[in-house]
């Protein structure tokens, strides 16, 4: 498995509503925050590494009843502290 976070713009007022939405409908979601700043969501994902990321986003976040904008980070190596 591999993570991507998603940065989610919301059309205004309807944050909660879209969080609601990906928490319920969404089953590679692992965490979701809302956040301060240009984007209202920020969703961490895991995907098969065979699973197109392009694909997933368009069709499966971007979909989201009141969704306006999203920004895909993908990651490459997690640095975790020593002991863990």
């Amino acid at each position: 498995m591999r993570a991507i976070y998603v940065m989610i713009k919301c059309d205004m007022g309807r944050s909660y509503e879209v969080a609601r939405s990906a928490t319920d409908t969404i089953e590679e979601l692992s965490e979701l925050y809302s956040t301060s700043g240009q984007y209202d969501l920020l969703a961490k994902f895991y995907l098969d590494p065979a699973q197109d990321t392009g694909l997933f986003v368009t069709e499966r976040v971007q979909t989201l009843p009141g969704v306006k904008d999203t920004y895909t980070l993908i990651t490459f190596n997690a640095f975790l502290p020593d002991g863990k």
